[in-house]
């Protein structure tokens, strides 16, 4: 295994239910596309918020669509090492599945010695390859270098997705670890110097978006084309940014939703992003080519705007289109309310971005909207 992996997003109904069609066309298109290969039920895909169930299900769908064509790592983690023990045999006696990829245990904090005797276990427990994954900044466990030395010896252990962050310690591990075993970037942003240090490739976050443009990123690096992998660097590096201006994967998910390719819907405790984020998103794949320009309103299109009425009750929000006549808030504009007693937001280009700040008030607000919506 080299190259650029998905690590997949799992995608949700409005209901909460998974979107098997959505995530079926999603593994198609990651395919065509060149990728190398695929991990279902990581991080991004929700993994914590999955059912027994819905867990395996995801991985059969991931499985049968790709048909053999790119290597399946499977996700399977927990933070009781029997459980995770289980959980590994249990992924690894389904056909299809290449790799297991595993995270040190979370909330535990366990020592060097038990993280090396957590992931032994699990190897030792399945005849499959086992990929490590150190994402301290979720787990709030660090796998050090010296521990992964060790465990490189471990047999079943293929190597480590690096997701800490720190340049200098990736740098030691790489020095640590005999050629063998395989590191790869946990961070889209750091793909290239990963890969000069000796890494050999990259699990990706923003594949599911341009995976196409990520695998021809990482497989110039590997072939030392340096020139090209800089250039798409430069040029996807704000959307590898955005996908982490809030906990991933809500950007990922939104932008993937904005280019139509699945609902946008996640599980609690994850929420909708904010406005604000939500806007520079849209921003930056705008500007990279992922999504296309709003086009300017004329004066004939209707506008909308979020009416805050104190008088009408406990904090009443109200939604109205510019146009609207059917009511006595003055037309769905602002002009001619005491700003004591109403306050207006707006206007909004469209309905989905006026019920978004509605939203981001509910909060604190009952929200309702004019019969003109």
């Amino acid at each position: 295994m080299r190259g650029c992996g998905t690590a997949l997003v799992t995608p949700f109904h409005q209901d909460g239910s998974i979107d098997e069609a959505a995530l079926r066309n999603l593994v198609a298109w990651q395919i065509d596309s060149g990728i190398d290969f695929l991990i279902p039920c990581g991080t991004t895909g929700e993994t914590p918020t999955l059912s027994h169930d819905e867990w395996l299900r995801v991985i059969d769908i991931t499985i049968e669509v790709a048909a053999g064509r790119v290597p399946i790592v499977a996700g399977a983690t927990s933070n009781s090492t029997n459980d995770a023990v289980e959980k590994a045999k249990e992924v690894a006696a389904r056909p299809g599945v290449d790799a297991i990829l595993t995270a040190s245990p979370y909330y535990n904090k366990p020592t060097q010695e038990g993280q090396y005797r957590h992931f032994k276990a699990i190897a030792e427990a399945v005849g499959k390859p086992i990929l490590l994954y150190n994402v301290p900044g979720r787990t709030g466990a660090n796998i050090e270098p010296g521990t992964l030395a060790r465990l490189a010896e471990v047999p079943n252990i293929l190597g480590l997705k690096e997701a800490s962050g720190n340049i200098t310690q990736i740098a030691e591990v790489l020095n640590a670890v005999p050629e063998h075993f395989l590191v790869f970037s946990g961070d889209d942003a750091i793909t290239l110097p990963v890969i000069a240090l000796g890494g050999v490739g990259i699990i990706s976050v923003a594949s599911n978006e341009i995976p196409a443009e990520m695998a021809a990123l990482t497989r110039a690096a590997l072939n030392n084309d340096w020139a090209t992998a800089r250039s798409l660097h430069r040029k996807y590096l704000p959307l590898m940014q955005a996908n982490f201006i809030e906990s991933n994967p809500l950007p990922v998910k939104a932008l993937l939703a904005m280019m139509g390719r699945i609902e946008e819907s996640y599980r609690l405790p994850l929420l909708p992003m904010r406005r604000d984020t939500r806007s520079k998103l849209q921003k930056i794949a705008t500007e990279v080519g992922l999504i296309a320009k709003p086009a300017a309103a004329s004066p004939e299109t209707a506008e909308f705007f979020v009416y805050e009425n104190w008088l009408a009750g406990p904090h009443k929000i109200v939604l109205h289109r510019s146009t609207c006549g059917q009511c006595n808030h003055g037309k769905g504009r602002p002009a001619g309310h005491d700003a004591n007693h109403a306050k207006w937001h707006g206007p909004y280009a469209t309905l989905v971005e006026a019920r978004q700040m509605a939203h981001d008030m509910q909060g604190v607000l009952i929200r309702s909207e004019c019969k003109c919506i």
